[in-house]
């Protein structure tokens, strides 16, 4: 599945209680489904015009796919990639920068003492 996939909007009919609008936007943003929902009936308590922009979400959204993601933390990671593509780009970064530090401690743990492995750790440099 692509990330254009992922980064989408969806009507979520499984969480959902009408049309699953509410429970896509919470999907969507990260918000808890029930602040969606009171938000949509006070802006439609007072203006009135939300309940149709609400219907026409659910006539044309897509339905949210079952396989979209694999666990909890995937969704939260694509969540977040939604909301902020720039933190989550950051923070992949200084997860790799992490591992290589790790990386770099393990390969000298070795290679400090064996001198042999060194030699051809620094021959494929």
């Amino acid at each position: 599945m692509s990330s254009t996939e992922r980064t989408r909007f969806y009507r979520d009919k499984v969480n959902g209680k009408f049309l699953g609008v509410s429970a896509g936007l919470a999907d969507y943003t990260g918000i808890d489904a029930i602040w969606i929902r009171l938000g949509f009936l006070i802006a439609t308590i007072t203006m009135g015009w939300p309940f149709f922009i609400y219907i026409a979400l659910g006539i044309m959204a897509p339905k949210k796919p079952s396989h979209l993601y694999t666990d909890r933390q995937e969704q939260q990671f694509w969540q977040g990639v939604r909301q902020s593509p720039a933190r989550t780009a950051r923070e992949v970064k200084a997860k790799f920068r992490d591992i290589d530090r790790r990386l770099a401690h393990v390969e000298e743990y070795y290679v400090s003492g064996n001198r042999q492995l060194s030699n051809e750790i620094e021959k494929l440099r």
